[in-house]
């Protein structure tokens, strides 16, 4: 979709008779039916009078092809401004064009990441040609035009207030300054765009690549769809076994067999070490080499990184960043756009979207309205916080109500903790989950021990650490104070034992980061993750009296989100609030102990609490 498409003279034309951006708003009104807010007015305002005095220049071709808000595939994000025609040679060029109000910004460490004013505060996004940029990799990536018709697609990034000051433009960001070139402000500034576009476009088109782009094919590209292909191609971890390749085979004819008339949706049952994610991440591949438009979501941003971090080197990351999608971004998702969602950690999803929980209706309908088909992995005992509303009944309403035909499936071979079921079961009947036959656990199967002190614990990790895949974790009982302090302890036991929180700067690839042995992990950094060794510091928030597990939220910090709201809850449904906040934390600390494949070495902060788990141990029996 396109809000406005003209020619350079048209549109010149249209800047000198109106205001320019009265001209687009009737345009976007017309094209998408919505309403557009003051900010993004001004922006049209301001911006496109600096576009129109770049393009007075006779230099550049009167019937090049332009564009205004171009709808981005596989997205809801627009191309600002895009110009096309031919070079020198005849091959036809679209150059993308990103344009910003920014005068002052400031650098971050972070990859692709700068600060600036945005909403009345300084924030952190992504640098003007890194966004750009990879804007013409979807387009590259996702729209069969680019290939089919021979499209070059040229990014580059202009920021007509902001003067050159090192900053914005500075050694840190030339990976994409490179790819995309950033103009500033200044008459040296405007000579070099204007250089940069009559580079490209030399002959105009009349609107010819413009139109090929819009109405391109929307699916994988080829060499896309082939490099994710043989992504997978030598790494044994992601080899299926047993259940999970009958289930994958069931998931994939399901996928290939669902349309606007028959929709599906599939319910895949699995507890932890099942496969889940690794089932999820080989069905977005095949499907992807199949020429199905898909995508992996997931409430946990944690899962969604690291496998990110795994293609670095295969695919260019603002391609492969596109497979990948938080489960919030649906809100305004046509119906039907996707093939196929693949939708793990579906335990984890929310009602509300938005960073205050106020937008859209319901992250599972809105999942199940976007796609033919919509694939749903889950594990209700895995439910972290009071907002975690995934559940295999609000899936199967949700799908009846489209009309979509439901399967369901269940994934029961254990991949993980050396393939004990065994100990999970042992786990749901120690932390009072529900009872089982296990009372006792048999450590020769499954290595599990408990620590007198955190930091005999946290050093018998740390001798655990080959390869990087062991980890300590702790329940949310701790101020992050180190997020503000740098220097400050967080996770502070008595007089000897002293760590901070996952480092700010690892963000959500805690759990693979090179030195975050030396820190400790909550559960939002490697839900649906895995090391060979875990060690968990079970802290206040769970204790043991007289053979009964309690849970206190009370002792959780009071910036621990899984449970906000609590209090009000108890209020109006008090019986309801200590129900699920006692699942919740029991939960967490289910989920904490089951991300070691080979052991998990427990820390509690009560004594009375280690004594109980030390009393069903087998070996400790007689002792």
């Amino acid at each position: 979709m396109i809000v406005y498409a003209a020619t350079k003279q048209q549109f010149l034309k249209d800047s000198d008779n109106d205001d320019i951006e009265e001209v687009i708003l009737r345009h976007f009104k017309e094209a998408t039916g919505k309403k557009v807010g003051a900010s993004e007015i001004r922006s049209w305002q301001g911006s496109l009078s600096y576009m129109a005095k770049v393009l007075r220049d006779d230099g550049l071709p009167n019937d090049a092809g332009l564009a205004i808000e171009l709808h981005i595939p596989q997205s809801s994000k627009r191309i600002d401004f895009l110009l096309t025609g031919r070079c020198e040679n005849q091959v036809k060029n679209a150059v993308l064009i990103e344009l910003k109000q920014w005068s002052k910004a400031t650098a971050t460490t972070k990859d692709a990441i700068i600060k600036t004013a945005l909403g009345g505060g300084l924030v952190e996004t992504i640098h003007p040609s890194y966004q750009v940029w990879s804007y013409a990799a979807l387009l590259e990536g996702f729209n069969d035009a680019v290939y089919d018709k021979s499209i070059e697609i040229r990014p580059c990034a202009y920021l007509h207030n902001y003067v050159s000051d090192g900053v914005i433009n500075s050694a840190h960001y030339d990976a994409y300054t490179s790819k995309a070139p950033l103009f500033l402000k200044g008459p040296d500034e405007l000579t070099k765009l204007r250089s940069f576009l009559k580079k490209y476009i030399v002959h105009g088109d009349n609107k010819e690549v413009l139109y090929e782009l819009s109405y391109g094919k929307i699916r994988p590209s080829k060499a896309l769809a082939e490099a994710l292909k043989g992504l997978m191609k030598g790494k044994p971890e992601f080899v299926l076994i047993d259940d999970q390749k009958t289930t994958f085979e069931s998931a994939l004819a399901a996928a290939s067999a669902a349309s606007e008339e028959a929709p599906k949706v599939l319910i895949i049952e699995g507890g932890p070490g099942t496969g889940k994610t690794v089932l999820a991440i080989n069905l977005l591949v095949k499907l992807t080499g199949l020429g199905l438009l898909s995508k992996y979501v997931s409430k946990n941003a944690a899962p969604r990184k690291v496998y990110e971090s795994k293609l670095v080197g295969t695919v260019k990351r603002s391609h492969f960043s596109n497979f990948f999608s938080g489960s919030g971004a649906f809100i305004d998702t046509e119906r039907n756009t996707f093939d196929t969602l693949v939708v793990d950690e579906a335990h984890r999803l929310n009602e509300k979207s938005g960073l205050y929980g106020n937008l859209g209706e319901n992250q599972i309908k809105e999942l199940i309205e976007s796609a033919k088909c919509a694939i749903f992995f889950i594990d209700e005992d895995q439910r972290v916080t009071l907002n975690d509303i995934g559940s295999k009944k609000a899936i199967r309403t949700f799908a009846k109500a489209k009309g979509a035909t439901v399967e369901e499936y269940t994934l029961s071979s254990q991949f993980r903790c050396s393939g004990s079921d065994g100990y999970l079961a042992w786990l749901d009947d120690v932390l009072d989950v529900r009872a089982t036959a296990n009372p006792l656990l048999d450590t020769s199967k499954y290595e599990f021990k408990v620590f007198d002190t955190p930091q005999a614990m946290h050093a018998a990790i740390e001798q655990k650490n080959h390869d990087n895949k062991a980890r300590v974790v702790a329940g949310y009982c701790w101020p992050w104070l180190s997020k503000k302090e740098s220097k400050a302890p967080d996770i502070v036991i008595g007089d000897s034992y002293a760590r901070q929180w996952n480092l700010d700067q690892d963000g959500s690839l805690w759990i693979i980061a090179e030195n975050s042995i030396e820190q400790v992990g909550c559960v939002h950094t490697c839900q649906g993750l895995e090391v060979d060794y875990i060690g968990v510091i079970i802290g206040p928030d769970l204790i043991v009296r007289n053979g009964h597990v309690l849970t206190v939220p009370l002792e959780r910090d009071k910036h621990d989100k899984s449970i906000r709201g609590w209090k009000k809850l108890m209020k109006e449904q008090p019986e309801l609030a200590r129900r699920e906040t006692d699942l919740i934390i029991k939960n967490t600390y289910r989920t904490l102990m089951t991300r070691g494949m080979k052991g998990c070495y427990l820390h509690c902060t009560d004594q009375e609490t280690a004594q109980y788990f030390r009393s069903r141990l087998a070996e400790y029996i007689g002792k």
